[in-house]
């Protein structure tokens, strides 16, 4: 994935001179996880710029640049170093389109690795994508194959809007094919990776391979999990899911992230509003804890894996 990335940025540079990437230690070094190598390189160094350790300067200029009519994509090193760039994001980034009346966009994209698996230490593994999610004026999209990110990351770069681009970063070394010629689905459509009958998974990012682990589990002793990715956090394009509970009529929400006032918490919600009569059971959620991420030693208790999301399915079932 890291390097699906790395050939769209390359693709859109390419494509387009008024795209510059902004981040620390994204140039020379090529990125903590070598995502931009080769860019400083192959566009030098006025169009990959190396910034200082502030991710409030980081934005604040993206949102200047942005103005006089470049398209910037900034890189923020880890998800818990995002807060520094909070401000900016969501009081400013957020609302200066519709503060403008739609007269001036702001083509910025905010790419934040994020998640778990890296046994890294505090700040380093976050799940911070619900309070970009809630906050009106910003898409947030998270790809979970290589040939998602490829495709996705030109995307957000081509949107008028800003991005918060949610890059799963457990998933950066898994290797796929990536189809450079025929497009993947739009950035905002959630799609359906496995067909299914008895219930249906859904989630974003790293949970989409766990998912599909569960269910490949789950086919072995009898039980057909149909599985969608959701792609995009905001908007959620709910018509691929309704589809399927419709079908299943069950529903398990997977994420890393906790589940008090989440994204998961939004599509349970919506789910029971939407497709209520044709439910057979509760929908029910599997997710991270209500607490810090924990020490790197603890992060398997914490993270949701396949024997949690099989448990869900199990109480789902029993209904």
């Amino acid at each position: 994935m890291s390097k699906a990335i790395n050939l769209g940025l390359h693709r859109a540079m390419a494509d387009d001179d008024r795209v510059l990437m902004m981040g620390e230690d994204i140039g020379t070094l090529g990125g903590v996880f070598r995502v931009t190598e080769g860019l400083k390189r192959d566009f030098g160094g006025k169009r990959v710029l190396d910034t200082p350790l502030a991710e409030s300067g980081i934005v604040g200029t993206a949102v200047g640049l942005a103005m006089r009519g470049y398209r910037p994509v900034c890189e923020i090193q880890f998800d818990g170093f995002v807060f520094p760039g909070f401000d900016q994001i969501t009081s400013q980034l957020a609302k200066l389109t519709y503060r403008h009346g739609g007269a001036q966009s702001f083509p910025i994209v905010i790419r934040i690795p994020y998640g778990g698996h890296i046994g890294a230490v505090e700040h380093h593994q976050e799940s911070p994508e619900a309070y970009f999610a809630h906050t009106a004026g910003l898409r947030v999209v998270s790809p979970a194959t290589p040939n998602e990110a490829y495709w996705m990351i030109q995307d957000a770069i081509a949107s008028d809007d800003p991005v918060v681009f949610m890059e799963p970063k457990s998933r950066y070394w898994q290797k796929a094919p990536v189809d450079f010629d025929e497009r993947s689905a739009p950035m905002h459509r959630s799609q359906v990776v496995r067909e299914g009958a008895d219930a249906t998974l859904v989630g974003h990012g790293a949970m989409v391979s766990m998912m599909l682990q569960a269910a490949e589990i789950a086919e072995q002793e009898g039980t057909s999990l149909e599985v969608v990715d959701l792609r995009s956090l905001s908007p959620i394009d709910y018509a691929p899911l309704l589809e399927s509970v419709r079908k299943t009529g069950r529903l398990i929400v997977c994420q890393e992230a906790p589940g008090n006032v989440s994204v998961g918490s939004e599509v349970a919600a919506t789910i029971a509003e939407q497709a209520f009569y044709s439910l057979e059971a509760p929908v029910l959620r599997v997710s991270g804890f209500d607490t810090p991420f924990p020490p790197a030693k603890l992060e398997s208790l914490y993270l949701p894996d396949a024997d949690r999301i099989l448990e869900a399915v199990d109480r789902a079932l029993a209904y």
